[in-house]
């Protein structure tokens, strides 16, 4: 996992906790023209305020988001960093797993996202950036 998308992971982690997480799924990041962009569709479970959810809805929906990032690597705006992460809708996380199906299969990728559950989004954080071999 490259260093940009470590960044683009735990800028994501910022705004939706880690518990809140059922599933992320992120797409190969693209590298264009002297830009790096990514994008991730996550599942989160609503926020609570007390015991109640925010607004009423089905036990079994989440909020869909949309993650995207912008990193330019090339010019005079090297280094630049834009990310954005929108709620989208609320859906159950079958549907989400659907719908990122159809979006890699319209997109004629052969590559699967990777998915991650909050709890193994939190291991892949917290492994080291490297290692060394002796």
């Amino acid at each position: 996992m490259t260093e940009s998308t470590l960044r683009f992971l735990r800028a994501i982690t910022e705004r939706v906790p880690l518990s809140r997480i059922a599933a992320l799924h992120l797409f190969p990041t693209l590298k264009q023209g002297g830009v790096e962009t990514g994008v991730a569709v996550l599942a989160a479970v609503p926020e609570a305020v007390g015991e109640e959810p925010v607004a009423p809805r089905h036990a079994d929906r989440h909020i869909v988001y949309t993650a995207r990032y912008r990193l330019t690597l090339r010019g005079a705006d090297r280094g630049k960093w834009e990310m954005d992460l929108v709620a989208e809708a609320d859906a159950p996380l079958v549907t989400i797993e659907e719908v990122v199906r159809g979006v890699q299969e319209r997109a004629g990728d052969a590559t699967v996202p990777e998915r991650f559950t909050g709890d193994t989004l939190r291991d892949r954080l917290a492994e080291p950036a490297w290692t060394t071999t002796p």
